[in-house]
């Protein structure tokens, strides 16, 4: 029991350590952001991709 007692402020101070530690949230926003401004890319690339099919599409038209 007295071994016990005598852990619970380590444990107390790894777990207030834990809590406080921001680097895990900081990871965590990087990915978010990282992301987000891939969903942005796919859908310029896709939307330009569809534009530029169009544009193709009506040259070879035109040149038939």
């Amino acid at each position: 029991m007295r071994a016990l007692i005598s852990r619970l402020p380590i444990s107390k101070f790894l777990i207030s350590k834990f809590l406080a530690d921001q680097s895990g949230a900081t990871a965590i926003e990087y990915c978010l952001i990282a992301a987000g401004i891939s969903i942005v890319i796919v859908t310029v690339v896709n939307g330009m991709g569809t534009q530029l099919n169009n544009k193709y599409t009506a040259v070879s038209t035109a040149l038939k």
